[in-house]
């Protein structure tokens, strides 16, 4: 069992006022669930002292901690909402109400789920640390799901591939997200994970000798050209990702070059692009093959160099270049900068380190959009620290669609559409992010970034050049939207949008109810 200390250890500098709250909710929670068990037959506590180590490996805050120790204390253990206040504050009680009310409404199958998934996000339009308390608990239920009765496992890691995964993947915590879906896979299709494990671990006996060479090589050439501090490891791809990409490979393992890559982390951005030219010197770059998300970060604020090269003993690599700080970006995600919401003096403060450390003038656009939704900005009398803690942009729209959308198989499909599938990033003229689904258009555009737009979209540019409204956007693209008052939506326009909300405006536009069915989109493929 998860031990008060190991979870204080996995802390990053608490200071004697968080040792004291964790280890309070700690003895609280191991008496509420006192002589309670899992279907495992183990003491029902294991499970919140799991989600509360996670969430301290995630370096999140005490306050989330303690509500990780306590999520479940209301609803399977003997402790009362009213307790939980008394106890430990509302900024507590908060959370773990947003994660434990969930199982108070009991629907039957898929409306069950839906209900519960649209409760948790309008939950989490409140404080983001709903959210990731609630993946904390889904990551260590998923890790004993193996005694929970056969005909929730597979119901529980479908949900969890379908929504928890590409969750923990847009608020870019990619070593949970990677977590979930290799957890969930086997329940899902046990042969394709079993087939997929046996093609990675034969792989993996060819590449991982050769590739210790090509690392050995590598860290004498960088220290030869100066640059000493750095750290090399050799990442394996996780299986659902490997599954995924056999699957667009007609399953051809040759085809696949990314199961094994070596990975160099280094200070900071010069380091990296140094490195590259260093790599790039010893090793012959693929065509095509070089991809700079730091210049050009994914949707999720990921960055890094990848290239994949030819080397002599290891055949064709794929090796990702990143510094210190976009490695504790690309493992943790929204829940690395938590930190910041000690800083107290607002963006302008963070923009100063962020130029100073690991984000590009071009990363500082999507920071902006995070760092005052995590900032505690608001305080009572006395001074006590109070939340909310507010949430990105396109969780702020999950919760309104929840408004929106009367049907719960609606809001779901909605959601895998909109927001988990495959994403593309555009500029606005002024060099404004706009996160979008693969495919969409000026139309979904316009609606992203307001109603009102949309409403009035006459035409679009797209880098400079005027452009039909079925258009398909793609990242860098810089689009302009033209407005006119007297510009309305048609019924056509509904064939062309990609996304739900845009087909929601347009319908709401048009005087259509929710229920009259809207075409479908002409050519589109996922």
């Amino acid at each position: 069992m998860t031990t008060v200390k190991e979870i204080l250890d996995a802390m990053s500098n608490p200071s004697d006022e968080d040792k004291a709250l964790v280890e309070k909710a700690y003895e609280y929670s191991k008496k509420a669930h006192d002589g309670q068990e899992r279907y495992s037959g183990e003491p029902y506590f294991i499970h919140p002292a799991g989600a509360a180590k996670a969430l301290a490996e995630y370096d999140m805050d005490a306050v989330s901690i303690a509500a990780g120790l306590l999520h479940d204390a209301v609803e399977d253990g003997r402790a009362t909402r009213e307790d939980i206040e008394k106890e430990f504050g509302k900024e507590v009680l908060f959370i773990v109400d947003g994660v434990t009310k969930l199982g108070k409404h009991r629907y039957h199958g898929a409306e069950r789920h839906a209900e519960s998934l649209r409760r948790l996000l309008v939950a989490t339009a409140s404080d983001i640390r709903v959210l990731i308390v609630k993946l904390a608990d889904r990551y260590h239920n998923m890790r004993t799901l193996d005694h929970v009765p056969e005909p929730k496992r597979r119901r529980i890691a479908l949900e969890t591939l379908e929504i928890y995964a590409p969750i923990a993947d847009r608020l870019g915590m990619g070593k949970m997200r990677s977590g979930l879906e290799d957890l969930a896979f086997p329940y899902v299709d046990p042969d394709a994970a079993h087939h997929t494990a046996e093609l990675r671990k034969l792989k993996t006996k060819e590449t991982e000798v050769s590739l210790t060479n090509v690392q050995k090589e590598l860290k004498h050439e960088l220290a030869k050209k100066g640059i000493t501090t750095f750290r090399s490891d050799i990442r394996m791809k996780g299986l659902w990702s490997l599954h995924k990409k056999l699957r667009r490979k007609q399953d051809d393992i040759n085809q696949i070059h990314d199961i094994a890559a070596l990975r160099i982390i280094v200070p900071s951005i010069e380091d990296c692009y140094s490195t590259l030219g260093i790599v790039h010197s010893l090793y012959r770059p693929l065509p095509g093959e070089f991809k700079d998300y730091i210049a050009f970060p994914k949707p999720n604020g990921y960055q890094s160099l990848h290239t994949t090269v030819v080397t002599h003993d290891a055949g064709i690599v794929e090796i990702q270049i990143r510094s210190e700080a976009m490695h504790r970006e690309a493992e943790f995600g929204i829940a690395s900068h938590m930190s910041y919401k000690q800083l107290g003096k607002g963006v302008e403060k963070l923009d100063k380190q962020a130029q100073k450390s690991m984000f590009s003038a071009l990363s500082l656009s999507w920071i902006r959009s995070f760092i005052p939704s995590l900032m505690k900005v608001s305080k009572k009398e006395g001074g006590e620290t109070h939340g909310p803690v507010k949430i990105p942009n396109w969780l702020e729209e999950l919760a309104a669609a929840h408004n929106e959308v009367a049907n719960s198989k609606e809001f779901v499909e909605g959601l895998k559409e909109d927001f988990f599938s495959h994403r593309v990033f555009v500029f606005t003229p002024k060099g404004d992010v706009i996160d979008l689904p693969v495919a969409s258009t000026p139309i979904d555009f316009a609606y992203a970034i307001h109603s009102d737009l949309g409403n009035h979209l006459s035409g679009a540019k797209v880098n400079g050049k005027l452009v039909s409204f079925e258009s398909t956007l793609g990242n860098g693209d810089v689009v302009e939207i033209i407005r006119k008052d007297s510009a309305r939506p048609t019924k056509k326009w509904l064939e062309i949008a990609r996304t739900s909300l845009a087909r929601r405006h347009i319908r709401t536009a048009l005087g259509m109810g929710e229920n009259e069915k809207s075409p479908s989109r002409k050519n589109f493929k996922k």
